[in-house]
């Protein structure tokens, strides 16, 4: 039979089968998200019920081998997140999804959340065993950074009094819950290494649920961590609840309780060995002892086989020699300087440098009497040519010829009147004179005079 053939014609069992074939085929597993209703619980073991959103429903089928693997709780109004495959029910054509798994959908977002940032976290380096840092092996001040009313801070100071009563311990009071806890934590982190006033620190918690454990399952908590100079154990939760601080920090501890235990070393233990330490104590330093006394013998036998004291007289003549040496070479070089000196002295005073000094002194002097010389004559020169062009210049001026009896006419517009037959009659017009000016009217004008011929040069 061909579902794509007109012709074909199924019973309904067949076409259920073919349908419920396409389905599963198409699709395969498949996460989908919905609140539980219609719950059921027959005598088989499996479970039934329907799951939905604001506006549909499907039918979903859990069988008993899975339903017994599962860790959440379903009942009716619980929001779930199934891992399923779409199927169809052929009996009566209903379309359901077969379960494999059902978790929480909040813890499941949760649960996804903390696996990636794991995986990142990790891929960066930050949980790499290399870079932890080793616990002190009796730290004399513990710090503890965890509620200061919960169950974890009673654990650590009983087991602290318990087995290490010589430790101090300082408490840093955050909330280790909810939204200000990753925060607080950090800060607490970051002022116990401000301070270093503690050896180690323990960061702890009693067991909650997922949601409780955020607070330690923050970037930046585990970010702190790493960066914390101290040496940090965590210990959050029951021992199966792993955080990212619990990954991020130097030593895990199961709880509380463990983490305190592995800071704190057993006194009582301690004292019970402490004889048994004595002795072997005492047992090295004597063997220790009679090391040294055997090599100081040796030492000795080998200091009087090689008489260090004629050695070092020998060593005493030959520096009283060097000396003597050292003197003779420097007397020598110093009669050799007193020698050069006195040449020196002798060539300088031949060299005579006042003298030379004297000349050039008069020399300059001679150069100054020669300056102010000529610069008096080309003074004198330049005073008689510009009386020369003073007298020329006075010859030629105008005033000169007014002074002469001659005279200027000026129209109205202020420009000399050379020709007569540029006026008329009756135009003002001003006359300069040698001293003065005369405003006249023009009450007739003549022709010109004929001019003269200029004589020739050769008459």
């Amino acid at each position: 039979m061909r579902p794509g053939d007109p012709s074909t014609v199924f019973t309904v069992s067949e076409l259920n089968n073919a349908a419920r074939d396409l389905l599963e085929h198409s699709f395969g597993l498949l996460w989908v998200e919905g609140e539980i209703s219609n719950l059921a619980r027959p005598r088989s073991g499996h479970v039934y019920f329907s799951l939905k959103d604001g506006t549909a429903q499907i039918r979903c089928a859990l069988f008993k081998s899975k339903a017994r693997l599962l860790r959440v709780a379903l009942a009716d109004g619980v929001q779930v997140r199934l891992r399923a495959r779409v199927s169809l029910y052929p009996a009566r054509g209903d379309f359901q999804l077969i379960v494999e798994h059902a978790e929480d959908a909040g813890a499941g977002a949760l649960q996804r959340a903390f696996e990636q940032l794991r995986d990142r976290l990790d891929v960066e380096g930050l949980f790499a065993a290399e870079r932890k840092r080793a616990l002190p092996a009796s730290p004399q001040r513990i710090g503890v950074i965890t509620s200061g009313t919960g169950a974890a801070i009673r654990d650590v100071l009983s087991v602290a009094a318990r087995r290490y009563p010589l430790g101090a311990i300082r408490i840093y009071p955050v909330p280790v819950q909810g939204e200000a806890a990753p925060k607080a934590i950090v800060a607490a982190i970051g002022q116990a290494n401000a301070r270093a006033d503690c050896d180690v620190l323990l960061l702890v918690r009693g067991g909650g649920s997922l949601e409780d454990l955020m607070g330690f399952n923050d970037e930046a908590v585990a970010r702190a961590i790493v960066a914390s100079r101290i040496a940090l154990v965590s210990g959050v939760g029951h021992e199966v609840d792993v955080t990212i601080a619990d990954l991020a920090a130097d030593v895990r501890a199961a709880t509380p309780s463990a983490a305190a235990e592995l800071v704190c070393p057993d006194l009582s233990a301690m004292m019970r060995r402490l004889p048994e330490l004595q002795a072997r104590l005492g047992q090295r330093m004597a063997a220790r002892l009679t090391g040294q006394h055997r090599t100081l013998a040796a030492l000795t036998q080998r200091l009087e086989r090689q008489a260090p004291r004629r050695r070092l007289e020998t060593a005493a003549q030959r520096l009283d020699e060097a000396e003597q040496r050292l003197a003779r070479v420097a007397q020598r070089r110093l009669r050799a300087a007193h020698q050069s000196l006195h040449i020196a002295e002798q060539r300088l005073a031949r060299a005579q440098p006042t003298a030379r000094i004297a000349r050039a002194r008069q020399h300059l002097n001679s150069l100054h009497q020669r300056l102010d010389r000529a610069g008096v004559a080309r003074l004198e020169h330049a005073q008689r040519r510009l009386r020369d062009a003073s007298r020329t210049l006075h010859g030629v001026s105008p005033l000169q010829t007014l002074a002469r009896g001659y005279a200027i006419a000026r129209d109205a517009d202020d420009r000399v009147i050379r020709d007569a037959e540029r006026t008329n009659v009756g135009d003002r017009i001003a006359v300069d004179l040698a001293r003065g000016r005369l405003d006249c009217t023009v009450e007739a004008r003549h022709a010109a005079l004929p001019q003269q011929p200029r004589p020739s040069e050769h008459e």
